[in-house]
């Protein structure tokens, strides 16, 4: 009878970061930003010893072109996917730690062409530039992100409209990549405010989808929608 009891018995349902204590909701947007935080720092990390290995790098560079760029664009869609997977569907604080690690080591590998690129163009100027993209996109997203907080706005209806733009920009990546045609200066305009779009769908998500220990997963969110919105501010620099 006592083990009929508890399997009728309803399970209490984890609330919503939206429905915590203004406390506990402070301590989960504490940890999901620093674990934001510690991501950028590991891709930095990342990137310097990439660039340390002529291997990677050129390895990197020789599938930047032509149809082989679409396999590492693939690749690295697999990647995300599994990564957001992996960190959304295990309760494991483990799992979610390695999907975030994959994640942000896959976001240094494909950023490898565009930031050799950027220090080439640069030259002497390159750490100026680095660091011009880096203000720009930080400031972008630290008042998206604000917005969001402050104004507890649920902003799920974009993604609809996210999810459209991404495939209309992969299309025209593939149709420029196999016929030649550079997509330009608005091209990357439009995929900014397709990051900071997405800026603000991953931040409304973690105030009103994620539960109190999926903090690691919000992280994981922002950080790729971050890194969005730094690939393509520092294409616009590096284009001048």
């Amino acid at each position: 009878m006592e083990e009929i009891r508890q399997f009728n018995e309803p399970q209490v349902q984890e609330p919503m970061v939206a429905d915590l204590a203004q406390e506990e909701q402070v301590a989960f947007y504490r940890k999901t930003y620093g674990h934001v935080a510690g991501a950028v720092l590991l891709f930095i990390a990342v990137e310097a010893i990439f660039f340390q290995i002529p291997a990677i790098v050129n390895f990197a560079f020789s599938l930047a072109e032509g149809w082989t760029w679409l396999l590492l664009l693939g690749g690295f869609m697999f990647a995300t996917s599994k990564a957001e997977s992996m960190a959304m569907g295990t309760t494991d604080r483990n799992t979610q730690y390695a999907a975030l690690v994959l994640y942000v080591v896959a976001e240094a590998f494909i950023f490898i062409p565009l930031i050799g690129i950027a220090l080439y163009v640069a030259g002497e100027g390159a750490a100026e530039l680095l660091n011009q993209a880096a203000i720009i996109t930080l400031s972008l997203f630290s008042g998206l992100t604000a917005a969001v907080l402050l104004t507890k706005k649920d902003f799920s209806f974009l993604k609809t409209g996210l999810t459209i733009g991404f495939f209309i920009a992969l299309g025209l990546i593939i149709a420029g990549t196999l016929f030649g045609f550079d997509l330009g200066l608005w091209f990357s305009v439009g995929m900014i405010v397709l990051a900071a779009g997405s800026i603000l769908y991953q931040t409304s998500q973690m105030v009103h989808k994620y539960k109190q220990e999926q903090y690691v997963a919000a992280s994981l969110g922002l950080f790729g929608a971050l890194m969005l919105l730094f690939w393509y501010v520092l294409s616009i620099l590096s284009s001048d």
